[in-house]
């Protein structure tokens, strides 16, 4: 029984390291660094208007320096630009550079407020937070042919709007016999393409380096937990996936592979990314980059092609889709599949349980489409996991009854062998095998629980289909942690308590359940470990107060259901049920002491 405590504790305090990390040290550390960042912005920000013009930046040029921010829609009026609307897109691209630098996600809001402003994924030079997408051409080394750059000013026709049926075409001609004419198309939903042409009208052989380039000023102020991935994010080639966070990006300046013939790259943030995707036979250069444009942080995941060649009088074209939208998993896995695309579905961040995440998914977006309740879909879903696991459950709580049954004669053994722990196990070793009785049986169920414990985490933090996710009465965001507390009587003293002492209605109801299944079995002999179970559900009611909602019901109703199948096994195999005496004891004790 010792032996079974033990490994049962290992576990839970295992369990309880890996969350407490994250509420005690990961999220105050985050939230210390978003901050700092914030004031490092903040000093940076001068009165009065700049405009938006910029040095030339190439891949591996000079990052453009804003000289005052000024306010988004400052920014956007100060070019020319053309419109874009599609079903899910709404915003622009400017003519100044030719980038796709306004973008506005029709389909998703800033709050759970159905009159929130739209969520704006992409932000023009000269912001705060300038976000966009560019591309171009680098000319040779030592050549000083005129190629379009972040200053140059396109031409697009007269009433131009780039819609999901009627795609845009910008041109510029260099005066001095190349025209460069780009044709950028969008989807229904989130992927563009840019078909970038070149025709050489004079009487020599021409050499351009096509580019791409996703360019972030600062990082998101609203970073979330180290359990999900923020940052630079691709697929370079056989190299595989290749996830740099901004810390890590800092240190090393640049992360960069040799040509590759196929693969993508971009920046990902929780719910949101913007990614390139070269496409054709032409093998390309990726590379993540790290500069500071005056004193801000600039980020930058850009691709360097191999040269195209354009005879006299001849033309020619490369292509590119740059995806800037909302990481919506059957979309992202109806590109991979459609396009072509390797290894696009790891473009949301499923964590190192990949292969019981997606599927944990996968069928709770199934059953969402039956029952309209997300919240409903994970109870569901409990139930399929426990009915699942069931005969191996029965098998733990069988084993867990008989130990509880033979309780009195390890007792005499204990004391028996009291100076002699070889003696002592062995002993008991011999009563185990005896009544055939696996002592590490009971921590199975424990055991089982945490992987998908930790994938429906992953499944509620990082999939964008929970957000704003309902479930009933006061949980509106299944993502988000309950916000009531019992600090406030739930909403009836007007007062907003800190963060630390926002426990909620479904915490509780997670630490009460979590009580009442440890109790369901006698305190162990050690007053260490007694002390550890009988304090064990208040440490994780408070840490699971800053878990989603959609999680904290979960092992609320996992609680539960243990519970009631524990009873159950526990009548079938004539096992006293002493819940309510071991109640008693415990507050018992603590009235004594008192």
């Amino acid at each position: 029984m010792s032996e079974n405590r033990n490994l049962f504790l290992a576990i839970a305090l295992s369990l309880a390291i890996l969350l407490g990390w994250q509420y005690f040290i990961a999220k105050p550390q985050l939230d210390k660094a978003r901050m700092a960042e914030q004031a490092k912005q903040e000093q940076t920000v001068a009165a009065g208007a700049a405009g938006t013009g910029a040095p030339a930046a190439g891949v591996d040029g000079a990052v453009p320096v804003a000289q005052a921010f000024v306010t988004r829609d400052a920014a956007i009026s100060a070019s020319a630009r053309v419109a874009i609307d599609t079903p899910e897109l709404s915003g622009s691209i400017s003519l100044t550079g030719a980038r796709i630098d306004d973008l506005s996600l029709k389909l998703f809001r800033e709050t759970i407020d159905p009159n929130s402003p739209l969520v704006k994924l992409l932000n023009p030079f000269g912001t705060e937070n300038a976000y966009y997408a560019e591309f171009g051409f680098k000319a040779p080394a030592g050549d000083a042919t005129p190629v379009p750059t972040s200053d140059t000013v396109w031409t697009a026709p007269a009433g131009a709007k780039l819609t999901a049926t009627t795609p845009v075409t910008l041109t510029w001609d260099n005066g001095k016999g190349l025209v460069f004419s780009r044709t950028i198309s969008v989807d229904p939903h989130t992927m563009f393409d840019v078909k970038d042409s070149v025709e050489n009208k004079t009487a020599a052989p021409v050499t351009l380096y096509p580019y791409g380039l996703v360019t972030r000023y600062g990082e998101p102020k609203d970073r979330t937990a180290w359990v999900l991935h923020e940052g630079m994010v691709g697929v370079f080639g056989d190299n595989g996936l290749n996830e740099t966070t901004y810390a890590n990006l800092k240190k090393e300046l640049m992360v960069k592979t040799d040509p590759v013939s196929y693969g993508w790259l971009g920046i990902t943030d929780k719910y949101w990314a913007a990614v390139l995707i070269p496409t054709g036979e032409a093998t390309f250069t990726p590379k993540y980059s790290f500069a500071q444009a005056g004193t801000i942080d600039t980020f930058q995941a850009n691709y360097l092609r191999d040269a195209l060649a354009v005879a006299p009088g001849a033309s020619a074209s490369t292509e590119t889709r740059l995806f800037a939208g909302a990481k919506t998993v059957s979309r992202i896995d109806a590109y991979e599949t459609e396009l072509g695309i390797d290894k696009f579905d790891h473009l949301i961040d499923w964590g190192w349980f990949y292969w019981i995440t997606k599927p944990m998914f996968r069928l709770i977006d199934t059953l969402y489409k039956y029952v309209g309740n997300f919240g409903i879909a994970i109870l569901l879903v409990t139930l399929i996991v426990k009915t699942i696991f069931f005969p191996l459950a029965n098998k733990s709580y069988a084993s867990m009854s008989k130990m509880k049954k033979i309780q009195p004669e390890m007792n005499e053994l204990k004391t028996k062998y009291a100076d002699d722990k070889v003696k002592q196990q062995q002993a008991m070793m011999e009563l185990y095998k005896r009544e055939k009785i696996n002592p590490v049986a009971g921590c199975l169920p424990v055991a089982l629980q945490i992987p998908v414990f930790f994938s429906l985490y992953k499944v509620l933090y990082v999939t964008i289909e929970m957000r704003h996710a309902p479930f009933f009465g006061w949980i509106h965001d299944l993502s988000a942690a309950d916000p009531t507390t019992v600090f406030n009587l739930f909403g009836l003293i007007p007062w907003a308590p800190p963060a630390m002492l926002m426990l909620g209605v479904w915490p509780l109801i997670m630490g009460v359940t979590m009580f009442i299944q440890m109790k369901l079995n006698p305190a162990p002999p050690d007053p260490t470990q007694a002390m550890m179970f009988t304090y064990m559900p208040i440490i994780f009611t408070f840490m699971m107060a800053s878990f989603p909602a959609g999680l904290v019901i979960y092992w609320s109703w996992n609680n539960t259901l243990s519970i009631l199948q524990q009873s159950f096994i526990m009548k079938k195999n004539g096992v006293r049920i002493e819940l309510f005496d071991n109640l008693k004891s415990t507050f018992g004790k603590k009235a004594k002491a008192g």
